[in-house]
């Protein structure tokens, strides 16, 4: 047991000796005894982490097991989900942290971090899915190898249906594999996390692209089909050039970089826009050899889309930000760039005042659109302004059996939005399939940090990752953070404060004065013996996570209130 978990069981049954006895002698001035008025309820919340994973994991579950360091069934639960944790706690902003209550004592857990470490551990070991018990009789069609086909395919391969997915590209992985760099996603572990998707039965045919679904449909005799095309297509912007140096597009000068075909950029390169393609394209131009990487962007960093440890590691190697700037005319290498300034409502406007850069090439990285052309004569499919696919709640679109998601509708983009996506088109095709339709199980009531009773609350920040050194990063793509240690992971893990779930602590047994309070063994929790129970609610204070409530007695006097 490491020290701090032997801290955390030290406070939890000194904590109960001390409340015990506290309680003894309150107690009779709660009107307690053999009138009373509210019992304990053994209950269960929504922790916020799993409300706001976009995939849908269980984290608390997950991470449960990994403190047990049950680390195979750590990950197998995690998979249950989201089958790519290798990728995943690499790339994904974790939300989860953004939101976890564990925030308000000292720092979040790292949640990313210690998926990443169960998904690399899985590829060492090589652990496999669970294949599923039975086979279907039934064919799905998947368009796209990206995040939310693969994602879709993995599913719905458990389910036991035979899944094929045609891709366009030379590869799968769709925006993983062409529009994030190296640095931060290695090609090794991305291969090996779809590999394995591939060795659970889904064939992935590349190099085909699909110009006519319901044909490909109709000859490959499927029975449904999930269309996920990733926004590949750079948006265009409308500036003023003569003889214009030269200009990419952030998606193509990722692409060409990430396979080892860059183009030549020169020795300054300006990169436009503020999201995090603005800032993989910077980092990648220094990495190419630029002496200046230079983003221009019209807001200021504060309405940036990019996330801010984006922007914080695009800074801290070299890259120029110039906020609240726009281009506006470009002759040969120079550009004549406007400086904003702010409204009172926040917005950017024109002063009128002009500064002029000299760039050997510009990079475009103002947003990206989904290629759905080749829907557009399919009867009933309806389409959004930007070109995104209109889908139902069961993310059919307007054609029987057609089903689309990830970039290609209307949402926020992101990878693990992109697999929750998949996840939720393989439930719902799955009941199409059988003739149904899948119901969302009812989600139990969110709980904040407002509702725990941390009274051993005791610091232990967050483990930092360790990251390659700045001077290790120039002139090459390896990657920048490193893997925790097993230790440090299990730091991590036992970090976790199970809000809303009981996790067994023995708190509430401990404390109770009656000895109402039963263990039902390791895994099974308590229950409570009324007999004996006079509702003092000590078991409730003494709850650390919110799993006991107190419920008013039926039929109780209204007067013992």
């Amino acid at each position: 047991m490491s020290s701090y978990s032997t801290l955390h069981t030290i406070e939890i049954t000194m904590a109960a000796k001390d409340l015990t006895k506290r309680v003894d002698l309150t107690r009779h001035d709660r009107g307690t005894g053999a009138l009373r008025t509210r019992r304990p309820e053994y209950v269960d919340f929504l922790p916020p982490c799993n409300d706001a994973c976009p995939a849908g994991e269980n984290i608390q579950a997950w991470l449960a097991l990994a403190q047990a360091g049950d680390y195979e069934a750590a990950w197998q639960e995690l998979v249950s989900n989201n089958p790519m944790p290798s990728i995943h706690g690499r790339v994904c902003y974790h939300p989860c942290e953004d939101v976890c209550n564990r925030a308000f004592t000292d720092s979040a857990v790292s949640i990313h971090a210690v998926e990443r470490f169960l998904g690399d551990l899985a590829l060492e070991k090589g652990w496999k899915f669970a294949r599923p018990a039975e086979k279907s009789s039934k064919k799905i069609l998947i368009v796209g190898a990206g995040p939310s086909g693969l994602s879709a395919a993995y599913h719905l391969a458990r389910k036991g249906h035979a899944v094929e997915i045609h891709e366009a590209g030379p590869v799968a992985g769709g925006m993983i594999q062409f529009g994030i760099p190296a640095y931060r996603m290695p090609r090794d572990e991305l291969a090996a996390e779809i590999q394995r998707i591939e060795d659970l039965g889904v064939k992935i045919v590349l190099n085909h692209r699909v110009d006519d679904v319901i044909a490909e449909k109709t000859a490959g005799r499927f029975d449904a089909v999930f269309v996920a095309v990733g926004a590949h297509i750079s948006k265009k912007i409308d500036i003023p050039t003569r003889d214009a140096a030269k200009i990419l597009d952030a998606v193509s000068f990722l692409s060409s970089a990430n396979e080892g075909d860059p183009p030549k950029i020169g020795r300054r390169v300006a990169i436009y826009g503020g999201g995090n393609t603005a800032m993989d394209a910077a980092r990648t131009a220094k990495r190419l050899g630029a002496d200046e990487a230079m983003i221009i962007y019209r807001r200021d960093r504060s309405s940036m889309p990019a996330h801010d440890f984006e922007a914080d590691e695009a800074l801290e190697e070299g890259v120029k930000i110039n906020w609240l700037r726009t281009i506006k005319e470009i002759d040969r290498s120079t550009f004549k760039v406007e400086i904003m300034e702010l409204d009172n409502n926040g917005r950017p406007q024109p002063t009128g005042k002009f500064e002029s850069l000299e760039v050997d090439s510009l990079i475009l990285a103002v947003g990206q659109d989904t290629d759905t052309a080749f829907l557009e004569n399919v009867p009933g499919i309806e389409f959004k302004l930007d070109h995104t696919v209109v889908v139902g709640e069961n993310m059919m679109t307007g054609y029987e059996g057609i089903f689309a998601g990830g970039d290609m509708v209307p949402s926020e983009r992101s990878v693990t939005i992109a697999v929750g996506h998949g996840k939720q088109a393989a439930r719902h095709i799955h009941a199409y399939l059988n003739g149904g339709v899948y119901e969302r199980r009812p989600r139990h009531a969110l709980v904040g940090h407002e509702k725990l009773q941390l009274w051993y609350r005791t610091a232990a920040p967050q483990v930092e990752q360790e990251r390659l050194p700045i001077v290790d990063r120039e002139g090459g793509f390896d990657e920048i953070m490193k893997n925790l240690s097993e230790a440090d992971a299990l730091f991590e893990a036992r970090r976790c404060l199970s809000c809303g779930n009981c996790f067994e602590c023995d708190g509430c047994y401990g404390a109770c004065p009656e000895g109402a309070i039963i263990k039902l063994g390791p895994g099974n929790r308590y229950r409570f013996d009324f007999d004996l129970c006079t509702g003092c609610a000590v078991c409730y204070e003494q709850c650390p996570c919110y799993a006991i409530d107190m419920i008013d007695e039926p039929n109780a006097p209204e007067s013992r209130h």
